[in-house]
């Protein structure tokens, strides 16, 4: 548990810091316009999930002593810690220039994330047939990320509150512990893995394999609820820095640290829903966590600003309106981190169920379509937000420490803003809950923790 654990952290820790700061970070810090911004991010998903069938199909094919897993995950750990310290670094140059060389450091990014995390999730169906142990090993797994993203968080914030200088450090010292933690987890589960299930070797191909998903639905089911869940969480995350600055006027020092309170109530929400979806089931957790997270995104919607040049000790402060304000905000973020957990969790503990379903049990295929998908339709989604921006009248700034000293954004764009942080989420977790209606489960399968 320990180790299987800490292989999601390298990735974990990946994933939170571009889902948080990339956007930011590409219309400040490098200064490009809002659609080039959300265009670099689609690229990012889309390659992501170009790469995911390709690898997890190599994957299922590879034969060593200790399975077929972790070779991809050691190989994969050094140019994973690399490439995610180049993508914070300006390039010198114009804007073509430098969108050039952040596709390229995309590209190198995600093939070394995919090369780790997808052998990686398939590990979940191979250790253990048995679902209490499935669904918490992908507790123990997103328990993990959500730490090592806790720790990017962290460091970012304690980095970037200052001034947005030092994006540079903070990809260093997180690159290197992406790479250490893959390596340690790696020594960790290489004992299980050489005893763990293997995957037929039978060569499928494209066809086989599309025929074979549109034939489970089970699957379908399941790939349509995390697609939907993780669309509205990273549309949230994407806007959320530029959601706290600049529609609610967060003082800069508070805005870096405010998704910190985010990763804790993820953290807190993960293992509340593992234990209760093995006592009452994983989509009556799903219902509960899903319907919290819609009311806070509804909230976050129609929260009032904070009063302009707010000072933190004002806002930090209970006996005025402007603290009383920031605690609702704080509210807010702390009720979508505890029920968006359910996103995390409740899909891939579906997954082993739609896996058991095909007699063939191909994790390597199922597991990459999975992610193939989610993240096609996340890359879909964040293009979305940049092209809203810019038909808005969304500004970018460059080398700003202070964005509220810098330019106002128009009514028409901080409008925008509050409706992908509140309204497109809400209706895509809702259309998810509403899919999963009818999933039946195996009560006798559902089991409670013994510690």
């Amino acid at each position: 548990m320990l180790s299987y654990g800490l292989g999601d952290a390298g990735t974990g820790l990946a994933a939170t810091q571009l889902g948080f700061y990339l956007f930011p970070f590409f219309t400040g810090q490098a200064g490009l316009p809002a659609v080039i911004a959300g265009s670099l991010l689609m690229i990012i998903k889309v390659w992501d999930a170009i790469n995911d069938p390709l690898i997890g199909w190599l994957s299922d094919r590879t034969t060593t002593r200790w399975g077929p897993r972790l070779p991809w995950m050691i190989g994969a750990a050094a140019p994973l810690g690399i490439t995610l310290a180049a993508m914070w670094w300006v390039p010198p140059g114009d804007i073509s220039q430098k969108t050039a060389y952040y596709i390229l450091m995309a590209v190198l990014l995600m093939t070394a994330y995919t090369c780790v995390n997808l052998p990686f999730a398939a590990l979940s169906t191979e250790l253990t047939e048995d679902t209490s142990v499935r669904t918490r090993l992908n507790a123990a797994r997103f328990t993990g990320s959500i730490l090592a993203g806790l720790s990017g968080l962290i460091i970012a914030a304690r980095l970037l509150s200052e001034g947005n200088a030092s994006y540079v450090s903070m990809g260093r010292i997180t690159g290197a512990i992406a790479t250490l933690a893959t390596l340690v987890s790696c020594w960790g589960l290489a004992p299980f893995a050489k005893k763990a299930r293997k995957p037929i070797g039978q060569k499928e191909n494209f066809r086989l394999q599309i025929k074979r998903i549109l034939k489970n639905d089970r699957f379908l089911k399941v790939i349509c609820l995390y697609l939907l869940l993780w669309c509205g969480l990273q549309l949230m995350q994407t806007v959320s820095l530029i959601y706290l600055e600049e529609v609610m006027r967060v003082p800069t020092f508070l805005s870096k640290w405010i998704p910190i309170p985010f990763q804790l109530s993820a953290l807190l929400g993960l293992q509340f829903w593992s234990l209760y979806s093995n006592k009452f089931g994983r989509i009556s957790a799903l219902y509960w966590g899903g319907g919290l997270w819609i009311i806070a995104c509804i909230l976050a919607g129609i929260l009032p600003p904070l009063a302009l040049n707010s000072t933190v000790s004002t806002l930090l402060s209970i006996n005025n309106f402007e603290g009383l304000k920031m605690i609702a905000l704080i509210i807010v973020i702390l009720m979508v981190g505890f029920g968006a957990s359910t996103a995390y969790l409740i899909p891939w503990s579906l997954l082993p169920d739609a896996i058991d379903a095909d007699p063939e049990k191909p994790a390597g295929i199922y597991t990459a379509w999975m992610v193939l998908i989610q993240k096609l339709g996340i890359g879909i989604s964040v293009q979305l937000l940049g092209i809203l921006l810019s038909v808005s009248g969304y500004r970018s700034t460059n080398n700003c420490k202070e964005l509220l000293e810098c330019l106002g954004q128009p009514d028409s764009a901080q409008i925008t803003i509050r409706i992908c942080m509140g309204l497109i989420p809400a209706f895509l977790v809702g259309l998810g809950i509403f899919i999963m209606r009818r999933w039946n489960e195996n009560k006798n399968q559902l089991r409670t923790f013994n510690s």
